[in-house]
């Protein structure tokens, strides 16, 4: 071969070595298949949901990682769950702990909502369920601890109130016997035995009033309550006290309201604003009672208002004057014969009528209590004649001017 073919072949071969190498770095190489790792999730034994779906308790079912498979809307209500995962430390702890022990384990826990709100307790019955997973069942306490610890200030309270006129008439007694001699000092210590026996009973028997009121539901087996009856009834029974304090009472607003309930209870709560009206106003004041509707369209709401020009209650003492035994103004209270118990009565009535009661006050202008109440008539189907629009009838021995303001119900 002469040198040029040689350096010819030589080239050739070049070339097609080199076009051999570039396809075989360009061709794509294959991908080797990534492993996986794929964990089965633990199934929920059959029959499971549907007994937490009937049960009253909250219910949880724990994976063996942790992880919530099934809770209730009651669990993520109280605040157990929180998307996949148990959102209380305690609970969590106690969950692992019972996937060691193989135990069932019961136990109160406290979940706390932050520095100005209230706490949530419950009991929690943790149990394993099958090789990896956990039931829970927890039951809201929080209403019970509530009931039991107004229970126990109820108590409190009420021996504190005994403790002052049963102390009283004792230290009398003594101060009669060694009076013996003394007749004047006897008809002293006497007429203040008295006072304070009729105090102890006033406040023994709001005592029962109010225990009674509270297993009475006037809702159950209502009747027909004609509210100017019950605004008369409330005024009549305070009308002596209104006349030694030189008050005048004064009835206004709409007549021939009436509402289901109970007519004893609701002449109690007016009566009670009534009372409470002219102990704390000065001489020469004037008390309005008057009753309003308010037609909504779910019902007819009765406004039943009693207003004064007294001494009025200052805004920190609002929120705290219809709480049982609390009194604005004490040595006012207890020096015509008060127990602190008049407006939680009145609470308590507005509340298991379907209503509330608020209030209205500025020092040295007068309050105005307002009980608002839901009439029910048209949720019973019950049909009346409430008769025209207009003032309550007369009632002797009152003061019956109709002012402008107090046929509006001396509303400021």
């Amino acid at each position: 071969m002469n040198p040029t073919g040689a350096v010819l072949l030589a080239l050739a071969v070049g070339l097609l070595l080199g076009a051999l190498v570039t396809w075989r770095l360009a061709r794509p190489r294959p991908v080797a298949p990534t492993p996986t790792f794929e964990t089965a999730t633990p199934m929920v034994p059959e029959g499971v949901s549907e007994m937490l779906a009937v049960l009253r308790s909250s219910g949880v079912v724990v994976g063996p990682h942790d992880e919530v498979l099934e809770t209730t809307s009651m669990a993520r209500t109280l605040g157990l769950t929180r998307g996949s995962r148990i959102a209380v430390p305690e609970l969590l702890h106690l969950v692992r702990s019972v996937r060691r022990e193989r135990r069932i384990t019961t136990v109160d826990l406290e979940i706390s909502r932050g520095a100005r709100a209230s706490s949530t307790y419950f009991t929690a019955r943790v149990a394993p369920l099958g090789d990896d997973l956990i039931l829970i069942l927890a039951d809201d306490q929080t209403s019970e601890r509530r009931i039991e610890q107004t229970r126990r200030d109820f108590v409190a309270n009420v021996s504190h109130e005994l403790k002052t006129p049963i102390g009283a008439i004792s230290l009398l007694a003594e101060a009669v016997e060694d009076a013996a001699d003394d007749p004047a000092a006897v008809r002293k210590f006497a007429s203040r035995m008295g006072i304070e026996s009729a105090r102890l009973g006033d406040l023994v028997g709001q005592i029962i009033d109010l225990s009674r009121l509270q297993a009475d539901d006037p809702l159950v087996q209502p009747e027909l309550v004609d509210i100017d009856s019950v605004l008369v009834d409330a005024v009549d029974r305070c009308r002596v006290d209104a006349e030694r304090h030189e008050v005048t009472l004064t009835l206004a607003g709409t007549s021939g309201t009436s509402v289901l309930g109970s007519a004893r209870q609701l002449s109690v709560a007016v009566g009670n604003l009534v009372e409470n009206a002219v102990v704390y106003s000065d001489p020469g004041a004037r008390v309005v009672v008057a009753a309003h509707v308010q037609a909504m369209s779910d019902d007819d709401y009765v406004e039943i208002t009693v207003s004064d020009n007294g001494i009025g209650i200052p805004a920190v003492e609002l929120d705290r004057i219809f709480e049982r035994f609390y009194r604005v103004d004490y040595a006012r209270s207890r020096a015509n014969g008060g127990t602190g118990l008049g407006l939680s009565i009145v609470k308590h009535i507005a509340a298991t009528h379907g209503g509330e009661v608020s209030v209205w006050s500025q020092p040295q202008q007068g309050s105005t209590f307002t009980i608002r109440i839901p009439a029910h008539l048209r949720s019973a189907g019950a049909h009346h004649d409430t008769g025209p629009a207009g003032v309550l009838r007369a009632v002797p021995d009152l003061d019956r001017e109709r002012s402008h303001d107090e046929q509006e119900g001396v509303t400021r």
